[in-house]
């Protein structure tokens, strides 16, 4: 069996643990010492890992670790009932929205940044949703 874990990097655990619970509705499962958070009720354990900006994330990175904006091509969705209400919610919590609700024939979407640097996006399914991606005459 497979499973899938996410792992974010953060300078401040204590920090980004506040801030994934009150912008995401996400709850602390367990601290596994002071360097670990295992947040619950994203489908998928979230561990926040401390990790030092500057520090490097592997052996023979091309940059050292930096929590100013970035982009990478991996990031993650929260897949919410209603676009605003989650969308106020991480707003208030200290999240950054960098393009607004956009709507698509699989439903709605906000792109945000949390306090670390890390893109996610917040996603309301629509009707088929990610089905309505598909061509219809492969059903």
């Amino acid at each position: 069996m497979t499973r899938l874990f996410l792992n974010v990097d953060v300078p401040d655990v204590a920090r980004a643990a506040a801030f994934y619970c009150a912008a995401l509705g996400l709850t602390v499962a367990r601290r596994l010492g002071p360097d670990v958070t295992e947040l619950a009720g994203a489908g998928v354990p979230i561990f926040l890992l401390a990790k030092a900006a500057g520090t490097p994330p592997h052996a023979a990175p091309a940059a050292p670790r930096s929590y100013e904006r970035h982009w990478s091509p991996i990031h993650f969705d929260l897949v919410v009932d209603e676009v605003e209400p989650a969308l106020a919610r991480a707003l208030a919590a200290g999240a950054r929205l960098e393009a607004g609700v956009q709507s698509y024939d699989w439903g709605r979407m906000a792109v945000l940044a949390d306090p670390f640097g890390h893109g996610f996006c917040i996603v309301e399914l629509r009707g088929r949703g990610y089905a309505a991606l598909a061509d219809p005459q492969r059903g």
